[in-house]
């Protein structure tokens, strides 16, 4: 699995996408998690 893409755009656009991902996921879960707490 090489590290670097050949196109570095296109890379950076998914690495991008998967860290928004992460972090959307996470603050989803966060504001259910301060719902849900009394």
């Amino acid at each position: 699995m090489p590290v670097l893409e050949p196109n570095p755009q296109n890379g950076q656009k998914k690495l991008l996408f998967v860290l928004g991902a992460m972090l959307g996921i996470t603050v989803v879960i966060a504001v259910i998690a301060s719902f849900a707490s009394p």
